[in-house]
């Protein structure tokens, strides 16, 4: 902050040093307590250090300082001694208030003088100022903390707003020389930088506090921009610590040390002293909790506090622990030094106050050393409170030294008194609730404060605010108040005086200064970006384009400037969706572009942007992190990096995704480059995704053509199986096989045809053809992820599958048994077998036949058939072995097998029991002891002997619930080996899992076990099985398996039961995370439910009391509560399960007693909810749920939309909630409860007249209304949705329709300009107008400017309505308003009886009926129809008068009055004839009463009209319809005519009705006859037609959607595309060609059509030459002639077209058919049509087919001869035409015939 007692500014003070003065001795008389303050503060230096001062001058300070006290003891007064003393410096105090500004200056001088003679000395005043950057001068030293850590530099934050730079050569010697090792290097290879290996991050951290050197202060300047101040810092220890002597590395001193080299107990310094023998020494445990000292590295650099020193003092003992450098009240502050140079920024002291401020306090260190705090540093900014009433003159305080002031004369020092500065911590802040947390966390950088609240004013300087962060500042600079410049602010006056609000924002931080940088400048606020971390990964943005990089090849990259300062760059592949040729006409600089934000990279200032529209209007959220994502979420990406395998997909961010080839098509595709290319833009879904390995899979496929169907079949299928499949593709290597009935996809190699030769299946492949149905085929493998099934259809595996021989898993491997299988791979030393389910057995090489090892691959080749022999088999490493020799002893093992367990007769190795000796001692029922090996989660592995396994199930070892003491693990109370006492019980099968008698004994037996303790008592072993159980008992049951609803409980290791889910526990809660509360191994007591002994099934109950919820319809009845599963969620309801047989929804109504909170995707499938039975309907076998929480949980909260259960708790004007159940077209049907449903009228829907109601209602759509009618009989229930019924107060404001001309209103003038006020009408929707200054008075030449101003409340009559612009021209002269008083005084004067009739806005001759019935808003749609007619005056010609009258306006011949009629018109009325059958609006009146009746009348003026009516309807033939009646009595004779109807149509656009133009053509089509088919074809294209012009983009896909259903759909596609060609839109017509493409594929008209409107229109003739192509593979072939013709023509048809290209076409058509004449003829004239230059190439045409021989039969010879001469006498000469007969003589002579061409 800014000093406080100057007005200079610092910058001369830095340039000019103050003038010293010699001492001057006054009289001032301090207190006795200052004096023995200052006494205590007298230097001393007990290490031998030399005073400052000369003893002449300590005792002259200590004269002075006693005359001081004697005077003030003596007078009572203080001394007027001049503090200040220097002269030159007066000017900058304020004026003293007594004596005259003379004697003060004088005073000085005189003193001055004496104290030469005297030389006393003078005790000068401490300027309280704050660092700033004039004040910084190279060698200043500041206390900064690290705020950004940058690729090549440090950015520290210093005092007072100051931010300085550190480079990479300026953080420590030892780092720089790293760098220079490494220049050196990148010299020597010339491929690295020379700093890819620093990295800052390691070195330091954000918050770290530093000393700073200042190095340089730069001020660069640019033309017309303020210069930007750049302060260049070093931190190396030897400019850090410059002035410092070994002597002054005391203890509490703050020195900053480097890294030299990192040991095991700690840290070797460097001091950056020239004197290499002395160093720093820090231990690991001095850094500070959290820092692991193997973390450092080398050059890194802290700021660390002197805690001792070797006994020769070379050795410095430092300390980096933030909490001993911060223990400033125990000590770690230096209160004494052998010189002032030790007291260096970071350095806490103990400062004596000596002056205290309102911005800030003077100090001073050990008597004699200055120090100053400012505004900032002092505390008062961010505490608010005045310093004057916190410190006192003389206490004492703590502060820590931030910077220093060389250029001053006197030393001094800055100091602050900030708490986190002080205790040496990151400045915090307090949220609610109580969290410490860092300030910008709290309030982010950028954030706009629309309150932020001036709580002091520093004059000249800036604002401080309260940015609502507890304990934390906002600093406004005076330069950016606002975006002007402000001269001056006040506390008390202005607009910023102190508590004035203002918005504002933060655009920084300071964490020195512990402030939030802030500005109010309305430019700052409203930029969208104020830094480059502001904008957001897969943001939208607009910007301008800068400049065009431009490399080798062209334009290679665009930079968008986003905001001032923030570029970002566009890489080549998004220039476009398309590749440009030409990027540099489509872009230009200076162009506003909108573009998508691809990738950020602060560190790097880099931005990545794209400007495919693909991506930039893609609705679809942006990946921008793999957290969140999972499978089945659908995105655009970009191809990147395409390989023939797979191609990498880039999103936003770092986020990428892999694309494999087997998921880009539905179709099979070899080689992904052959149809994708880099840069372009797919949509894709996640198959998978690691969000941990940050790794993800996608497809291209449609994942609804894979649905749940095939998705189970897929589960369904095994390897091994055998499958039937038809051909759909057969490739160089695959048939593709669509497998029945599931239609999945699998891929059968041709190498797997057959068992022989690769010939063999070659030629076996070249006969099977497309749609050929293969039986025999077997499931090798499968992945669901992929979505991959490969099969084979060797004989040898079909054969294995057929005896069950084919290996499928590792279970199915048995030692000695021969296998079928086939070469998976082969390398040197060994050869890959492989089987079914991707099962792999190795082949070593000494295990194949002698004859085969010095073969290439051992003589066999991949997907060979093989048999073999199984070696060995590994079980714990899940490994085998094969051969392919003959084992010696196969037939001996053979014989083996056969003997069972006799082969089995081993001796024990190390029995646990210390007793068995053998095997065959472990017979069922013998007790003995296991060890325990492993521990699982259901069984306990054990070892009876070496090689001797056996398990113990879970349901075998505890007894009783009581033994159980951790009911999810029961099991962690053994630990492996430990011993137990067991008992055998049988033989465990591992193959299958299957519990076997003791006499089932295989190679390797493992024994089941059992260590319950009851049964080491039993003489008899009773095993469990199912028919033992029974209905009702209680058992321990322990979980083995879990699914989606129940679990699977072992009773023992052969007796299984299943728990339902609802019947798990008694508390729901616990059932809808199963896996987590019940985990597999758990314990559970449960009662059994039902034994099927058939089936080997029990079902049990783990609920209080056993019962299992009600089974059937009678067992349940109303108000119970009950658990049940969800098992379905849609839109409207949630299906419940109950049990096995009962399910029932829950209506939206019955989700929650909060209508607003009723969701129910807040459900998942498989969840278990309470749910209150709320009614039972038994016949009709229905029930209905309820969730309430009201019900279920007896809720005591308040019930907000109570549960209606019958019509009769409505009544009348209550308001209440429900959700729409039908939009019918005379209202809506509106559910209020599961059995109540109200009706609401299209009247009743709003206040307003809404055309298209039903788009603004939508089913399940919460609505609220108040009741109006209740009939309890008919059960009808009528509610009312008007804002009007529901708010009493409601007062719909005024709108721009409801303005007619004449009207007076009443407003406020708005604005004021010179040519006219801006009027806003009182009561209406913003509706405002313009009175013009020649409108405002009668009298002429006014100024608005005069007669009103902002604010004025004025009355004003409508003079003109422009709806078009939507303007309002008023008027303001009194005229107007005496006008309109006399003609309404008129008005009731001719008739008296009519007093309800009133003028409308003063209109002369214009009358609205208020009697009449009608809605205010139809009202207001035909009154702005008559409000463009003028006044009628008596001279109205009587023709006009007579139509006018026809359609139902009644003209007064004496006056002109118009009357209006309702707009709901649909009919004619003339002569007492209603042309509507009844149907007209005078219908809707009939309700009214007879005194509405009688008022109504026409006046009798008005009944004089009809003497005077012409029928004028034979002129309707000569001048065709001129009216909405003639039109409608046209329709009455002619009701099937389009024509009339469109006639019509457009009839009512010229008057700019659109909505009715609409109505028309839907009576049209309801009117028009079912088999005019023609007819309304054409009423439907006009209908497309308005609505692409006047409609919206959903009005006419609504439209289209309908015609496409009662009209030929094709049809409509290209009636559709011609209008939006016709109309201009032509990337619409783009994407309906291309889905009608795909619609209609079949159609070659639609192929020529779409490429002649890329070619001709588009001028993309690159796409519409990849048309033909696509056709050909789709049209039938006899069409491709004809279709290859159309497209050569449309190269020379074209304005885009090359001719040359289509010549090529032409003469491959030729070539194939040499035949067709006709293709000659069509060739012949598009070259003519060329021009004359193109006379050459049409005589080469004519000739080459003249001369094609004999095979040119004479007729077609005749006519193509008579044409050649034909064209050489329109553009030949006559040698031309002699050469065209004699070429036809030649001709004639070759076929001895007379071909006559003259």
């Amino acid at each position: 902050m800014a000093p406080i007692k100057r007005k200079n500014d610092g910058a001369s003070e830095s340039a000019r040093p103050e003038k010293k003065q010699k001492p001057t001795i006054s009289a001032t008389k301090p207190s006795p307590t200052k004096l023995s303050l200052l006494r205590e503060e007298e230097p001393a230096f007990p290490r031998g250090g030399a005073s400052v001062l000369t003893p002449l001058e300590y005792k002259q300070i200590k004269i002075q300082a006693k005359q001081d006290v004697l005077f003030e003891q003596n007078t009572g007064k203080k001394s007027a001694r001049n503090e200040f003393g220097d002269e030159e410096k007066e000017d900058d105090l304020p004026e003293q208030p007594t004596g005259p500004t003379t004697k003060t200056k004088r005073k000085p001088k005189l003193e001055n003088r004496k104290a030469r003679k005297t030389g006393a000395v003078e005790e000068a005043a401490v300027r309280i100022e704050g660092l700033s950057y004039k004040r910084l001068v190279a060698g200043s030293m500041i206390l900064g903390q690290i705020s950004q850590i940058n690729r090549y530099d440090l950015s520290l934050n210093l005092p007072n707003n100051l931010t300085g730079f550190v480079s990479l050569t300026s953080i420590s010697d030892k780092l720089t020389k790293r760098i220079e090792t490494m220049a050196g290097e990148e010299e020597e290879a010339g491929e690295k930088e020379a700093d890819t290996t620093i990295d800052l991050k390691a070195l330091f951290h954000i918050g770290q506090y530093l000393r700073a050197y200042v190095a340089s202060t730069q001020e660069a300047t640019f033309s017309g921009a303020q210069g930007k101040r750049h302060i260049q810092l070093s931190i190396n220890p030897r400019d850090a610590n410059s002035g410092l002597a070994k002597a002054d590395y005391i203890v509490d001193s703050m020195v900053q040390a480097s890294v030299l080299s990192v040991e095991d107990h700690g840290l070797v310094m460097d001091l950056g002293l020239e004197d290499t023998s002395v160093r720093g020494f820090m231990s690991s445990k001095e850094l500070g909790q959290n820092i692991d000292v193997s973390n450092i590295e080398e050059g890194s650099v802290f700021l660390c506090l002197v805690t001792g020193k070797s006994s020769n003092g070379n050795i410095i003992k430092l300390s980096a622990d933030p909490q001993k450098i911060g223990n400033v009240k125990k000590g770690s502050f230096l209160s004494d030094a052998p010189t002032v140079d030790a007291f260096l920024p970071g350095t806490a002291v103990d400062v004596l106050v000596s002056e205290v401020a309102g911005s800030g306090l003077a100090g001073k260190v050990m008597g004699f050393l200055n120090v100053t705090a400012d505004l900032i540093h002092s505390g008062a900014a961010a505490s608010g409170k005045d310093l004057e009433k916190k410190y006192s003159v003389g206490s004492r305080i703590r502060g820590r030294i931030i910077c220093t002031f060389p250029t001053v004369d006197d030393k001094k020092l800055g100091v602050s008194l900030q708490d986190h500065i002080l205790y040496w911590r990151l400045k915090t802040a307090t949220t609610t609730p109580a969290i410490e947390r860092l300030p910008t966390q709290i309030l982010p950088i950028s954030t706009i404060l629309n309150e932020a609240k001036v709580i002091k004013v520093e004059a000249g300087l800036g604002l401080l605010m309260d940015v609502g962060v507890k304990g934390v500042r906002g600093f406004v600079h005076i330069s950016k108040i606002s975006d002007g410049k402000t001269e001056t602010i006040s506390e008390s006056t202005g607009p910023y005086k102190v508590g004035s609000v203002h918005k504002a924002r933060v655009i920084g931080y300071n964490a020195v200064d512990g402030l939030f940088i802030v500005s109010m400048e309305p430019r700052v606020i409203a930029q969208p970006f104020l830094r480059m971390e502001d904008v957001k990964v897969g943001q939208v943005v607009k910007g301008n384009i800068e400049r065009m990089i431009v490399g080798a090849e062209g334009v290679t990259g665009i930079i968008i400037n986003i905001v001032k300062g923030i570029t970002g760059l566009v890489s080549e592949i998004h220039f476009s969706d398309t590749r440009l040729q030409h990027p540099e006409k489509k872009f230009r600089e200076g162009n506003v572009v909108t573009a998508r934000v691809l990738s950020t990279d602060p560190e790097k200032r880099q931005i990545r942007l794209t400007l495919k529209k693909t991506l930039v209007n893609s609705d679809a959220e942006a990946w921008t992190s793999y957290e969140g994502l999972k499978p089945g979420l659908q995105a655009p990406g970009t191809l990147f990096n395409v390989q023939a395998f797979g191609a990498v997909v880039r999103f936003y961010g770092s986020v990428r995704g892999f694309l494999p080839v087997s998921e880009a098509s539905e179709s099979y595709i070899e080689d992904m480059r052959e149809h994708f290319r880099t840069g372009q833009v797919v949509t894709v879904h996640i198959v998978s995704v690691d969000s941990v390995e940050q790794r993800m899979i996608v497809s291209c496929k449609d994942p609804v053509l894979f649905g749940p169907a095939r998705q189970e079949a897929l589960k369904s299928i095994e390897p091994g199986a055998s499958v039937v499949g038809k051909v759909s593709d057969n490739t160089k290597d695959n048939i593709m096989v669509e497998l029945e009935p599931s239609g999945l996809k699998a891929i059968l190699p041709i190498e797997h045809l057959a068992d022989e030769s690769a010939q063999k299946c070659m030629s076996s492949a070249k006969r099977i053809r497309v749609g050929q149905v293969l039986k025999d085929l077997i499931v090798l493998s499968k992945s669901e992820s992929k979505r991959l099934i490969r099969l084979t259809s060797k004989p040898s595996l079909v054969k294995a599958v057929k005896y069950g021989n084919l290996l499928k898993t590792f279970d199915d491997v048995v030692e000695g048994s021969e296998v079928q299988g086939f070469v998976n791979n082969t390398t040197p030393t060994s050869v890959f077998i492989q089987f079914a389910g991707d099962l792999t057995g190795l082949i070593l090489k000494q295990h194949i036949p002698e004859e085969a090892i010095h073969l290439p691959n051992f003589g066999l080749r991949r997907n060979q058939s093989v048999s073999a022999r199984v070696l060995s088999v590994d079980h714990d490493r899940r490994r085998f072995l094969l051969t392919l020799k003959p084992l010696p002893d196969a037939r001996n093992k053979t014989n083996k097998e056969v003997a069972g367990a006799d082969s089995y007769d081993t001796g024990l190795s190390n029995p646990v029991d210390e007793v068995s000796t053998s095997v065959h001692d472990f017979t069922l029922g013998k007790l003995t002891k296991a060890k325990i090996r492993s521990i699982k989660e259901t069984q306990l592995n054990v070892q009876l002997a070496d090689a001797v396994q056996g398990r113990i199930d879970i349901s075998e070892i505890f007894d009783k619930w009581e033994e159980i003491k951790d009911r999810k693990h029961p099991l962690k109370k053994f630990h492996t080996k430990q011993v137990l006492p067991v008992r055998i019980l049988g033989m465990h099968d591992s193959r299958n899992h299957r519990f076997l008698p003791i006499t089932h004994r295989g190679k390797a037996p493992v024994f089941e076990l059992t260590a319950k303790s009851s049964n080491q008592t039993l003489t008899d072993l009773d095993i469990l099985t199912v028919a033992k159980v029974e209905v009702g008992t209680t058992w321990l049951t322990f979980v083995n398996n879990i699914s989606e609803d129940c679990v699977w409980v072992n009773l023992s290791p052969n007796v299984r039961g299943r728990i339902r889910a609802m019947d798990i526990s008694d508390d729901v809660s616990l059932l809808n995370d199963l896996p987590k509360n019940f985990p597999v191994g758990s314990v559970l007591r449960a009662k059994v439910l039902k034994v099927d002994v058939e089936n080997n099934r029990l079902d049990l109950s783990a609920r209080s009391g056993g019962s299992s919820s009600p089974m059937t319809l009678s067992d349940l009845s109303k108000g119970m509560v009950l658990p049940g599963r969800v098992t379905k969620v849609t839109e409207r309801q949630v299906i419940v399960q109950l049990s096995e047989s009962l399910s029932a929804p829950i209506h939206l109504v019955d989700l929650a007693d909060d209508y607003s909170k009723a969701d129910p995707a807040a459900y998942q499938k498989n969840q278990t909810v309470r749910i209150w039975i709320k009614d039972i309907d038994s016949p009709n076998k229905k029930i209905t749920l309820s969730a309430r929480p009201s019900k279920v949980l007896s809720s005591s909260l308040a019930v907000k939309d109570p549960d209606i259960t019958s019509i009769s708790q409505l009544k009348v004007d209550d308001v209440t909630r429900g959700f729409v159940k039908n939009v019918a077209d005379n209202g809506l049907f509106v559910s209020l409860a599961s059995t109540v449903t109200a009706f609401v009228r299209v009247s009743d829907l709003s206040d307003a007249f809404i055309k298209e109601w039903k788009s603004d209602f939508e089913i399940d759509q919460l609505v609220e209304g108040r009741v109006i009618a209740v009939d309890p009989l008919l059960n009808h229930i009528q509610m009312s949705l008007k804002k009007s019924q529901l708010d009493k107060n409601y007062k719909a404001p005024l709108t721009f329709s409801d303005m007619r001309f004449g009207q007076i209103i009443a407003g406020k003038v708005r604005k004021v300009e010179d040519f006219g006020v801006f009027i806003v009408v009182d009561d209406s929707a913003n509706v405002s107008g313009l009175c013009h200054r020649t409108k405002m008075s009668d009298q002429a030449a006014v100024d608005p400017k005069k007669l009103y101003d902002e604010g004025d409340k004025v009355q004003a009559k409508v003079l003109s309505i422009n709806k078009e612009k939507r303007q309002i021209s008023f008027g303001l002269k009194a005229s107007y308003f005496s006008t309109s008083t006399k003609d309404s005084t008129q008005e009731n004067d001719d008739d008296d009886a009519n007093d309800s009739d009133t003028s409308v806005g003063g209109i002369k001759g214009i009358e609205i009926d208020e009697s009449s019935n009608i809605d205010e808003d139809k009202a207001s749609d035909s009154e702005g129809d008559f409000n463009q007619v003028a006044a009628v005056n008596s001279d109205v010609e009587m023709d006009r008068i007579d139509r006018m009258d026809s359609e139902g306006v009644q003209v007064t011949s004496k006056e002109g009055t118009i009357s209006d009629v309702p707009d709901g018109f649909q009919g004619l009325s003339t002569g007492g004839f209603d042309w509507t059958g009844g149907m007209s609006a005078a219908d809707e009146m009939d309700t009214q009463s007879e005194t509405d009746a009688e008022a109504s009348q026409p006046k009798k003026k008005k009944r004089r009209r009809a003497e005077i009516k012409i029928d004028r309807t034979g002129d309707l033939d000569a001048n065709g319809p001129q009216s909405i009646a003639d039109f409608e009595r046209l329709l009455l004779g002619q009701p099937n005519s389009s024509v009339l109807w469109l006639s019509y149509m457009a009839f009512q656009l010229q008057l700019s009705e659109a909505g009715k133009a609409r109505e028309i053509a839907e009576r049209a089509l309801k009117t028009i006859n079912i088999r005019e088919e023609t007819e309304k074809m054409n009423v439907w294209v006009a209908l497309l037609n308005l609505e692409n012009a006047y409609g919206s983009d959903e009005s006419l896909e609504d439209v289209f959607k309908r015609a496409c259903q009662y009209n030929d759909s094709q049809e409509i596609h290209e009636r559709l595309i011609s209008t939006y060609i016709q109309s201009g839109s032509h990337s619409k017509a783009d994407d309906l060609f291309q889905a009608t493409l795909k619609k209609y594929s079949q159609t070659p008209a639609l192929y020529i059509n779409y490429a002649t409107f890329l070619m001709t229109t588009l001028s993309a003739s690159d796409r519409a030459r990849a048309l033909l192509p696509r056709a050909m593979q789709c049209l039938p072939a006899h069409t491709h002639l004809d279709l290859t013709k159309k497209f050569a023509q449309l190269e020379f048809t074209s304005t885009n077209g090359d001719s040359e290209r289509g010549r090529t076409v032409f003469e491959a058509l030729f070539s194939q058919w040499p035949k067709r004449l006709d293709l000659w003829n069509v060739l012949i004239d598009l070259e003519i049509r060329q021009g004359k230059e193109n006379k050459e190439v049409v005589r080469r045409l004519f000739e080459r087919l003249t001369r094609s021989g004999t095979s040119l039969k004479a007729k077609k010879a005749k006519f193509f001869f008579k044409r050649w001469l034909e064209y050489e006498e329109k553009e030949g000469d006559s040698k031309s035409e002699a050469r065209v007969k004699a070429l036809a003589a030649e001709y004639v002579r070759a076929q001895g015939k007379q071909v006559d061409v003259q």
